[in-house]
């Protein structure tokens, strides 16, 4: 079984905190619970990136502590691994639980980044950059994503006879439980993404230049070592394509045409 839903963002989190304890926490509990009811062979979660939090280590790796989230959007995807964990011991239950990093492409969220700037850019309005844009995400393209969960799907965890309750490994356990990252092991600078959307849209951004965001961390970078050798996955989508295949499949689904400039704002007015 694949749970990838959730109340996710982190800055919406800020302003409506209880959508997330909702959805993440006793909405997750559901999920193990039914799990164990019903004797599911394997489940796979998402978790977060942002359960690194104040961590600076580059890049994050799963023996990183987590214990400083910047956010509760963070807070509830690190208790969802801790929840995890605990069915996983009491019951037996293999679970795996993956943080993904910032995941873009078609059928996007119209609250991330990509999304809403590519409809900003469009509609001729400034596009809010956070940090002045100096900051990183290992932006990773959902085509990998996907492949990484069904290579994970068919590994189901076991026990690790190794673990050590004294020198606790912190991706793996004594249950059937198991922790990855997945992500693109490539950071690159906000301002770099933008300059390949404009490109792909062949209109310049109009930008409003604002500090760093309450809850925001500056850079995402994935340690992917454990997910390649144990599943062989390997992202292989860079940004110029990630970003050309959503601007491509946006102008499709909004049926916008390559059109000047001046004419888009008109056409995608609607939006």
């Amino acid at each position: 079984m694949v749970h990838l839903a959730a109340q996710a963002g982190v800055r919406y989190s800020l302003h409506n905190p209880h959508a997330y304890v909702d959805s993440n926490v006793v909405g997750f509990l559901n999920i193990l619970e039914g799990c164990r009811h019903q004797a599911v062979e394997h489940l796979v979660f998402a978790s977060s990136s942002s359960v690194y939090g104040a961590n600076r280590s580059l890049p994050f790796a799963v023996q990183d502590p987590v214990d400083h989230p910047l956010s509760l959007y963070a807070a509830t995807k690190k208790a969802n691994e801790l929840m995890a964990h605990t069915y996983s011991h009491l019951h037996q239950l293999p679970i795996t639980g993956l943080r993904f990093f910032t995941v873009y492409g078609p059928w996007g969220r119209p609250d991330m980044a990509l999304f809403a700037f590519t409809q900003a850019i469009l509609q001729g309005r400034a596009i809010d950059v956070y940090n002045y844009g100096k900051m990183k995400r290992d932006f990773t393209y959902v085509d990998d994503i996907a492949e990484g969960v069904v290579r994970v799907l068919d590994r189901i965890p076991q026990p690790n006879p190794n673990w050590s309750s004294t020198a606790p490994e912190l991706g793996s356990s004594n249950a059937p439980y198991r922790l990855y990252n997945i992500g693109n092991h490539q950071p690159v600078e906000l301002l770099r993404f933008i300059e390949v959307l404009e490109e792909c849209l062949g209109i310049p951004a109009k930008k409003n230049l604002l500090p760093l965001q309450p809850g925001d961390v500056l850079e995402t970078y994935a340690d992917i070592e454990d997910l390649r050798r144990e599943v062989g996955f390997e992202p292989r989508t860079p940004i110029e394509v990630g970003i050309a295949k959503f601007v491509e499949w946006y102008r499709e689904f909004y049926q916008i045409s390559t059109v000047p400039s001046a004419e888009v704002a008109i056409a995608t007015s609607a939006l």
